[in-house]
């Protein structure tokens, strides 16, 4: 079974949401564990129930800390290694700083459907608005307002009769089934091969007089004019008993393969029927992968396969 990501739960009272995202955990085929449930309020109800189902807790109290809650809620979250946040009805307005430091790595849940009836009061604002559908949304936050890239929706139809608090319930009902789908969803593309091939191809093509190019069927990346380019980038999807989704790079030789290899064995590979090439696999389908780290290679193996021409202007500019 692949390694799951790590996910932390952030509640300010019961936490019906966390609940549905600590339970769906458990279902065959689930991408995230829940490593942690914090918040802002000691005395929250949702802390007993994570407490009982033997999930790690720490119990912050915004109001007694005060300005200085943000750095601990910090220092917890990394020292619990989550790779996720999740808001569950966590009621407090979350500084940009805090948010920088977790950039594309918070999500919420919000009970209408984006971009309508934003903030607070959202079903009295349907209800007013006279809506005929409304739903929930799972997004990214950010510094604006209930207004971060949308991961997923679901509708929910609102009845004639209803009032503020029976649509509410219905809506509720239906964020619990979309919350720990979408966050099982997101969390699951460090295992899909087209999302990985994507991201490769970004830093790739971002280098110069790069292109696209299939070699034996596997995505990769050509540097140089059309009658002489070269391969500096290979896709890799678990070939040849290797169960690794990566990407191959030029490395100096053997003995560099070897060395990397022997010292970060789950992230460096040897690949199959390569022999004495020099190509080395990078494996990427890891919850942790520093995107900063495969550009540095691409740049490298860039680099090691790029005309002359190319790599002399690179290197003048670069000393310059």
């Amino acid at each position: 079974m692949a390694e799951r990501s790590r996910i932390a739960i952030l509640i300010s009272g019961r936490g019906s949401n966390m609940a549905a995202l600590i339970y769906a955990s458990r279902a065959d085929g689930c991408s995230y564990e829940v490593a942690l449930v914090t918040g802002d309020k000691p005395q929250a109800h949702g802390l007993e129930v994570a407490v009982a189902e033997s999930i790690a807790v720490e119990a912050l109290d915004a109001k007694a800390l005060g300005p200085a809650y943000w750095d601990k809620l910090h220092e917890v979250l990394k020292a619990a290694d989550v790779d996720l946040i999740a808001l569950a009805g966590f009621m407090r307005i979350i500084p940009d700083d805090f948010l920088a430091r977790w950039d594309g790595r918070v999500v919420n849940i919000h009970p209408s459907l984006l971009p309508k009836h934003k903030g607070l009061a959202t079903h009295e604002a349907c209800l007013a608005a006279r809506d005929k559908v409304t739903g929930a949304t799972v997004h990214l936050v950010t510094p604006d307002l209930d207004s971060g890239e949308i991961l997923g929706q679901v509708e929910v139809a609102v009845l004639s009769d209803d009032t503020a608090e029976a649509l509410a319930e219905r809506v509720l009902i239906a964020e619990h089934q979309l919350y720990p789908h979408i966050v099982s969803q997101f969390l699951g593309r460090t295992n899909d091969f087209d999302w990985i091939t994507e991201k490769v191809g970004e830093l790739a093509l971002a280098l110069q007089e790069t292109t696209f190019q299939t070699s034996h069927g596997s995505p990769g990346w050509k540097v140089g004019s059309k009658s002489g380019s070269k391969f500096f980038a290979i896709m890799w999807n678990r070939h040849h008993g290797e169960e690794s989704i990566g990407v191959l790079v030029k490395c100096s030789g053997q003995d560099e393969m070897a060395q990397l290899i022997e010292a970060e064995p789950d992230i460096y590979f040897r690949p199959a029927y390569y022999g004495p090439s020099d190509w080395i696999g990078i494996a990427l389908d890891r919850p942790r992968v520093d995107w900063d780290h495969v550009s540095n290679w691409l740049h490298r193996s860039w680099l090691a396969m790029a005309p002359p021409r190319l790599t002399k202007l690179m290197r003048a500019a670069e000393e310059f």
